[in-house]
């Protein structure tokens, strides 16, 4: 419980020099690059002051010079922290829509061209692929946890579709990416983080000429994820 007190004081005390200089900086100059790499050094120092070792594998694959779309498992709040740090230049994400109405973080994440979701509306949904499909013909990297939501039992949960429409309309390598290890640290549902290590694999890029159907390109990333977990936590 110490170590997670310490990693929340930590982002507490930055926040406010967060606040005086990356958002008024962002501002300024309409660039959210100071912003974004603040708070992934913040998000990564916060994460190790808990006392979590990351152990990465075939992260030597990615190409920094390329963009992708990168389809993740998801069994902890440690998760984004972990994984996002460790991607190649910018990379944007889906954010609940209800964030978007604070006025200036809701700014700040269109700047930073994060993407609205609403998890629960069909049409919203496809709105959602849209604006990530504009956000990759930025040469902005997408980062998905493509079960939807957190696994309680560590184990993969059935995949959304969207992310593979969004990956056949885009014509971009997918990455698939297995995290093992968070669902023991911080599982869904508990407060505090118990130190160990995390691993977070970076599986061969899927180049879009591999993709087949959409169902073909769903059935390998799920595959793919599911083959790099445990053997307990394989299903």
């Amino acid at each position: 419980m110490i170590r997670t007190i310490l990693m929340l004081t930590f982002w507490t005390l930055a926040l406010p020099f967060a606040a005086v200089v990356g958002f008024p900086w962002t501002f300024l100059t309409r660039d959210v690059g100071l912003l974004y790499r603040m708070s992934m050094w913040g998000a990564w120092t916060g994460v190790k002051l808990a006392g979590v070792k990351v152990e990465t594998v075939g992260l030597e694959k990615i190409d920094p010079k390329r963009t992708y779309i990168f389809m993740s498992n998801h069994t902890s709040n440690l998760d984004p922290p972990i994984l996002l740090p460790l991607i190649p230049r910018r990379t944007s994400v889906m954010a609940k829509k209800e964030l978007f109405r604070y006025p200036i973080l809701g700014e700040t994440m269109r700047m930073g061209s994060l993407v609205p979701v609403d998890r629960g509306n069909r049409d919203a949904g496809i709105a959602a692929v849209k604006a990530a499909a504009e956000v990759i013909q930025k040469d902005i990297n997408m980062t998905i946890y493509v079960e939807g939501k957190r696994s309680f039992d560590g184990k993969l949960l059935p995949l959304k579709k969207g992310p593979f429409y969004l990956a056949m309309e885009c014509d971009v390598p997918v990455v698939p990416v297995t995290i093992v290890g968070s669902h023991t640290l911080m599982p869904k549902a508990r407060f505090r983080i118990s130190p160990g290590t995390v691993k977070i694999i970076f599986h061969n890029p899927i180049e879009p000429q591999e993709f087949g159907s959409r169902e073909c390109l769903m059935e390998r990333v799920r595959r793919t994820i599911n083959g790099g977990l445990p053997v307990e936590y394989q299903s």
